[in-house]
């Protein structure tokens, strides 16, 4: 186990803000001298059911501070997901009913299990412990807090500002997500600046209830290939970890030069003084595109092995660096993300590019389909389709899927 030190400096990469880095030094050498793990906690909201490298930052860092040797636990929030949170938006989000909810949660720990050690994490589903207090036990965590406090979270004194309703219900979500911290007595908790209200309750609950108090530990919001904005799927400035090595990795590649020691940090465990080496590159004048290269292979081999890492960037050299897909690619418009293979071969019919459907699945079935390199299997007809990418049919012919 490294030092209380070393870890410090493992775990303070990329984050945003500490609180506090002097409490969490004691912690950490307490459970130096002791061997005694730390309990790092990370709470999921499952409103959504896919997740992309933004929502894997807090998962990264999770990770991180798991391969020193401390206690993941996840908290997967099936109890506050029925009530909704603010969300730091003008109006309430929408609770989601049981079944989406168990849905979704199902799907995020299929997928967080691409960046955590699954034999090394714990899963938690707040419903555990929520779904049994009492009115009485309720009425004294309201008790915890007052109006004012909570009037302090910007997004309800903008909207009372604004007229917009609050309802009282929305104060209940952030000393739900307090008291999970409390019931998992909690060392460190990880959130996104977007989260600094919620997880700053978790401390002060926890002292209510005479615990020692996590620390609190905020990463920043990842831009997304833009580089402006945060990184969303509604925006298609995203990058999925479900999506095929081929499309990982030629979307990293797309990323702004400014921000490869951002992704450096925030989307891989690289290590500080790696990431220190690569600053001192950039900075020599060494061409970005070489260590977008490295970036685009490590995030690949992260989320798909290093086989399919050196395959998705040996098709990237053929692809776009040597040009054997041609330049002027017809581009058939669809609803990518939402259309599938099967939806589209009417129009691969219209097209000449196939004679009929029959003709299309039997290419399938002899491995004469490609999507971005990736050869499509007959299992993969149901695969949604993605912004950008290109399909070979057969030798010759290709199709570009756009918005």
């Amino acid at each position: 186990m490294l030092t209380p030190k070393e870890q410090i400096e493992i775990i303070k990469k990329g984050a945003d803000a500490f609180v506090h880095e002097e409490e969490l030094l004691r912690k950490l050498e307490k459970s130096y001298k002791e061997k005694k793990p730390l309990i790092v906690k990370l709470g999921l909201d499952p409103s959504a059911p896919d997740i992309h490298l933004g929502h894997a930052v807090v998962l990264r860092k999770a990770k991180q501070i798991q391969d020193l040797g401390h206690r993941a636990v996840i908290v997967i929030g099936d109890f506050t997901g029925r009530i909704g949170d603010p969300t730091g938006k003008t109006k309430g989000r929408k609770a989601l009913d049981d079944g989406r909810v168990k849905e979704n949660a199902k799907t995020y720990c299929e997928q967080i299990f691409k960046v955590l050690d699954r034999q090394k994490t714990e899963v938690r589903f707040n419903s555990e412990w929520l779904s049994g207090l009492t009115f009485e036990n309720v009425i004294q965590l309201a008790a915890t807090t007052t109006v004012a406090r909570m009037m302090e979270r910007d997004d309800f004194k903008t909207r009372f500002q604004n007229q917009n309703p609050i309802g009282i219900h929305e104060f209940f979500y952030p000393l739900m997500q307090a008291y999970d911290s409390v019931e998992l007595k909690a060392d460190i908790e990880l959130g996104g600046t977007d989260q600094t209200f919620n997880v700053l309750m978790g401390r002060a609950l926890q002292k209510f209830y005479n615990q020692e108090q996590q620390i609190a530990i905020f990463m920043p919001i990842l831009e997304g290939l833009d580089g402006k904005e945060k990184m969303s799927k509604s925006l298609g400035n995203y990058i999925g970890v479900n999506e095929p090595s081929e499309v990982m990795f030629k979307k990293t590649m797309e990323i702004p030069d400014r921000l490869i020691i951002r992704y450096f940090e925030l989307a891989t465990d690289e290590h500080p003084q790696k990431i220190e080496m690569i600053k001192e590159l950039l900075k020599r004048g060494i061409n970005p595109r070489d260590i977008k290269l490295q970036l685009a292979g490590i995030i690949t081999r992260l989320y798909h092995g290093h086989e399919k890492a050196e395959e998705a960037g040996k098709y990237f050299e053929a692809a776009f660096v040597r040009r054997e897909i041609p330049a002027d690619v017809p581009e058939l418009l669809l609803d990518p993300d939402k259309d599938t293979v099967n939806d589209a071969i009417s129009q691969f019919v219209t097209l000449g590019l196939v004679a009929s459907k029959s003709d299309f699945l039997r290419l399938i079935k002899q491995g004469g389909v490609r999507i971005d390199g990736e050869k499509l299997l007959d299992d993969d007809r149901n695969r949604v389709l993605i912004h950008n990418e290109v399909m070979r049919i057969g030798k010759k012919k290709f199709i570009r899927f756009i918005k």
